[in-house]
């Protein structure tokens, strides 16, 4: 069908086009490296949509049945600056981390504010967050004085805003509005919903957007189809890895520079296809909770640990309207932890509960041991993950995530579960399970990378990462026109495809994953409120 698009976009890529961005093989008539990239994740596809853009032929393996199905994703900022526990420059980071994703996936945004709760029996004070908020509503300004383009969390000066407790009791006296447009209209919902005796004041409103998980992948799938020399397969198990020339290889310091992926398409179980194999110049190990295993067969020593964690699905059809995202503080872990209401369309409402009884698990954080890399989390997991939940336990922990959120919105238990979740396993580097900023660990000797994101805002920045790694192996060009125009956030997909048509792919997801079509959808589009009246910086 016939789609608009962006005319920002369309000029600035066109403009490109004339400079090179399209004609990458009459630039190089050298046959072209092979990357091969283990994992179709956030990471992964991600980063093969950096590498196919440069040129280079990159194969992208994934063992699902479309890309970036794993674990829940609730905002493009991940939390980052309501957690306590993590320093203020990890918080900076994730910052500018999400507004550059942002511009790679601009169809996936959310834009609804998130709004941040300190309970009555917390020791904690809202007060003690507004120091970093004031760091990050500085740096903030600073990248919109970078690049105006990067303004797409609304004007610095409203990036949060605080609500006292009169503020409150006058809003849950107006008539709730069904769309939301200014920050007072989001707040109606919430002062006539959230038991205002149960938490402290005031309220913090931060401008920190939802991230839809099926248009994500709708989109990655949308941008690696616009490259002939990006290679998708899925439904496909990996199933060894070796090193095909390799020096001094029973040396501690050896170097590789090919692997061999060995790989067979699992798409039909009785009717699997005979084994391939393909050479590759470069390895990326984007597995996610898996990465430990292509880790020994590379044999690589590394320390990690995985943790299975889940969210819910449920449906609540007294919101009276749209409403923002709600989170009440609590300590990570404790019967007490952070409960967390996430709005889609139609009401349907993603819950968080930080305890083990809803979201973490009691045996569900699992480290790596001085046998292995990978983790092994209990095969209980590993069986939802692969085959999906068993109806009971979901069944009960979606009813126990409902009445957490409904001790803080007492209404909310009206709400009814759907029988569905998002979860998964997330990987953590290192020993530290608060961390929440990691990208990627480089092993230049033998042409490796292992791509370690905690967040999946950190994946661009990984992606760049392991370009600059290949730049100095002499495996791709320096400063070349393509790979100017991802720093100038001109994707070639842009141009040819708008939010609409994004909208239909993640449909498709939705329903093949089973989850309500409407989640595939964002009430308010960030092409529509933020990046419409802008123009490039050059222009």
């Amino acid at each position: 069908m016939t789609q608009s698009f962006d005319k920002n976009y369309a000029q600035s890529f066109n403009r490109d086009a004339h400079s090179g961005v399209l004609s990458y093989g009459a630039l190089n008539t050298q046959p072209k490296k092979r990357v091969g990239i283990l994992g179709g994740g956030t990471a992964g596809s991600t980063i093969a949509i950096r590498l196919a853009a440069l040129g280079l032929e990159t194969y992208l393996f994934e063992k699902k049945k479309s890309l970036i199905d794993g674990p829940p994703m609730c905002h493009l900022h991940a939390g980052g600056n309501l957690y306590r526990e993590i320093p203020d420059e990890d918080c900076v980071a994730l910052l500018k981390q999400c507004i550059d994703i942002l511009r790679l996936y601009p169809h996936t945004i959310d834009v609804r504010p998130t709004v941040f709760a300190v309970p009555t029996r917390d020791e904690g004070l809202p007060e003690d967050l507004l120091p970093r908020l004031d760091i990050l509503t500085d740096a903030y300004q600073e990248l919109i004085e970078q690049d105006a383009n990067n303004k797409v969390l609304g004007e610095p000066e409203d990036y949060y805003q605080l609500y006292s407790h009169e503020q409150l009791i006058e809003l849950s006296e107006r008539e709730q509005v069904a769309v939301p447009s200014t920050v007072d209209e989001w707040m109606i919902p919430v002062a006539r919903y959230l038991d205002l005796n149960k938490v402290k004041f005031p309220l913090i409103v931060v401008q920190e957007y939802g991230w839809n998980i099926f248009r994500l992948a709708a989109s990655a799938k949308l941008a690696l189809e616009e490259y002939d020399n990006a290679h998708v397969f899925t439904e496909t198990a990996v199933q060894k890895v070796v090193p095909v020339d390799c020096e001094n290889c029973t040396n501690a310091d050896h170097h590789v520079t090919k692997w061999r992926i060995d790989y067979q398409q699992i798409h039909n179980q009785e009717h699997a296809s005979q084994p391939e194999s393909i050479e590759v110049d470069y390895l990326v190990n984007a597995c996610g909770f898996r990465t430990g295993v292509i880790d020994d067969m590379v044999g690589v020593e590394v320390t990690r640990m995985v943790e299975f964690k889940s969210s819910y699905v449920t449906h609540w059809g007294d919101a009276g309207g749209q409403i923002p995202e709600i989170i009440v503080y609590g300590q990570r872990g404790t019967p007490e932890g952070m409960a967390q209401l996430t709005p889609y369309p139609g009401g349907y409402f993603q819950i968080h509960g930080m305890s083990k009884a809803i979201t973490l698990f009691d045996d569900g954080l699992v480290a790596s041991s001085e046998d292995s890399a990978q983790p092994k989390l209990p095969q209980q997991y590993v069986h939802y993950i692969e085959d999906g939940w068993d109806k009971a336990p979901l069944q009960a922990r979606s009813q126990q995530a409902i009445e957490y959120v409904a001790e803080f919105v007492p209404t909310f238990n009206s709400a009814r579960t759907v029988g569905n979740a998002l979860y998964g396993g997330q990987q953590i580097p290192g020993q530290d399970d608060t961390l929440r900023v990691a990208d990627v660990s480089l092993y230049s000797n033998i042409r490796y990378a292992r791509a370690e994101n905690v967040k999946a805002s950190s994946t661009l920045i990984a992606a760049d990462q392991i370009v600059n790694e290949l730049t100095d192996l002499g495996l791709i060009e320096n400063d070349t026109p393509m790979n100017r125009s991802r720093y100038a956030h001109e994707w070639s997909y842009l141009v040819h495809n708008d939010s609409l048509a994004v909208d239909e792919v993640a449909r498709e997801l939705a329903e093949q994953r089973g989850f309500p079509i409407a989640m595939a959808h964002v009430n308010h589009s960030i092409r529509e409120v933020a990046l419409d009246d802008l123009t490039p910086a050059d222009a």
